[in-house]
Formats: C-alpha cells, sequence, structure tokens
C-alpha cells in the first residue's frame, strides 16, 4: 500500500537529530509522501526548504490562528514569496482556536480572513484548522465564500452537523490517530462512515497526536503510524485496507494537485 500522510510537521524541533530517520521509517511504512504544514512564517519557510531537498515531501506555507498576532504585511509577503516555490501545494494551516487564546479572537478572525484572500488568488487549497469556534468558522468561510475554493478540514474533531456543512462546501476532512483512542475517539469513529469515501484523508499531525497502540510506548507521533490511523479507518468503515489506501491516496494528490 502507497500511503499519504496529508498533514505533519517535520519542522519540529522534537525532529531535529533525526529526522532522516524518520522519513526513511516513513517511506518501510509504505508512507511514500508527506505534506509538511507551515505555522508561521519562519516555519513556512523552514518547510519549503525541507520539501525542496526531499523526494516525497510537499509544503504548505501560512499562519497558525495560535500565532495571528505575527499576521503583518511583512509576514505575508514573505510567506507569499516561499509559496513561489513548485513544492507548496497548499495554504495553511489557518483557522480559528478559541480552545487556548494564544492570539485574541478577533486577530484569528482578521488573520485567517486575509489568508483566505490570498490562498484564493493563488488558487491554493486551503489546510483549516478548528477548534472549540462553535460553528464560527463555518460561519466566516460562508460570509467569504470563492467559486472553486478547496481546502480540508485538518484533524476533524466537530460534530455531525458541523461534518455536514463542511461537506456541503465541498471541503476534505483529514482524520488522525484521535480515531484510534478509545474514549477521546469515540464520537470521531460514529461519524467517519458519514464521510464520503472521495472526501476523506488520513494524517498524523506529527507530532502530536500520537495513535493506540503507538502511544503506549512512544510520546512523538511521526508519518510512519498514519498506517495505523488507516487500518482503523478500514477497520470502522468496513472497507478493505488497500482498497481505501488507494482512495486516500488519490484523494490526497487530487486535492493539492500532485501527481499519482
Amino acid at each position: 500500500m502507497n500511503l499519504f500522510d496529508s498533514h505533519c510537521h517535520l519542522d519540529d524541533k522534537s525532529y531535529e537529530r533525526d529526522a532522516g530517520d524518520v522519513i526513511n521509517r516513513a517511506h518501510a511504512a509504505g508512507v511514500m509522501k508527506m505534506m509538511v504544514v507551515g505555522t508561521t512564517e519562519k516555519s513556512s519557510g523552514a518547510v519549503v526548504s525541507l520539501a525542496e531537498k526531499t523526494d516525497g515531501l510537499y509544503a504548505s506555507v501560512g499562519i497558525h490562528p495560535h500565532d495571528a498576532t505575527s499576521g503583518s504585511d511583512d509576514a505575508f509577503a514573505a510567506i507569499c514569496s516561499f509559496a513561489k516555490s513548485s513544492k507548496v501545494r497548499a495554504w495553511g494551516e489557518v483557522g480559528l482556536d478559541f480552545n487556548r487564546m494564544y492570539s485574541p479572537r478577533k486577530d484569528q478572525e482578521k488573520c485567517l480572513v486575509r489568508q483566505l484572500e490570498i490562498a484564493d488568488e493563488r488558487s491554493l487549497p486551503l489546510i483549516f484548522h478548528e477548534r472549540d469556534s462553535e460553528g464560527r468558522l463555518i460561519e466566516i468561510l460562508k460570509t467569504h465564500p470563492k467559486k472553486g475554493r478547496t481546502g480540508v478540514v485538518h484533524c476533524f474533531s466537530g460534530n455531525s452537523a458541523e461534518l455536514e456543512q463542511y461537506l456541503d462546501m465541498g471541503l476534505h476532512i483529514g482524520i488522525t490517530g484521535i480515531v484510534t483512542h478509545k474514549e477521546r475517539g469515540a464520537p470521531l469513529r460514529e461519524m467517519v462512515s458519514m464521510i464520503p469515501g472521495e472526501r476523506l484523508l488520513v494524517e498524523t499531525d506529527a507530532p502530536y497526536l500520537t495513535p493506540t497502540p503507538e502511544r503506549n510506548r512512544v510520546r512523538r507521533n511521526e508519518p510512519a503510524f498514519v498506517r495505523t490511523v488507516l487500518m482503523k479507518l478500514s477497520e470502522v468503515r468496513g472497507e478493505q485496507p488497500e482498497a481505501l489506501a488507494a482512495s486516500t491516496w488519490e484523494n490526497t494528490c487530487r486535492l493539492f494537485d500532485i501527481e499519482t
């Protein structure tokens, strides 16, 4: 099976000493492509550099809602220059996070709308982050529509009504290792069968959200573990792993305009 980890952070400092080994383990597990996602001006530059020198890696650039206060004109100008790379295939991760509130709500919303405009101008798909926004992300997307806009709600953790609205907007849904967690993943397991096969992506969000059983022995997540996410989805959806791997591979390549 060829697998595509549609969302990881290989520029994270936890990989400083062994990023090459992490990528090799991913390949050994069948994870042949990875989308490495930027969250700040600095990390956007780092993920582009990493993708440009590593086969099978692609980059997404943008400012995470946690860092929305850093969304200055100069920062966006720098990130737009990074986006000129042929390895940049998405803009994000962008969105709203009203859980930890590392940036004020007004700054998060302003930063999100600006990045919707930038991504739309460049016809880049968006990678969305949403946590505890209580429908506000959906509201902003509906009040700032763009014909042909594509994207993925990464690490989906909402309810069924929100899921239906994201799907109605034509968005893809990214599923992480949360689906393998006994208690935290129970609501998600009930909803994954609602996701049409052509809109489903698998991801790790590495180094975060390590799936079970890997998290019983290691703390740091890595792209190789996306195989565990896929196997759990296969079980819950009642699909053969090979077929699910093929469809999620195709979905991810299509969304990010990458040759299969």
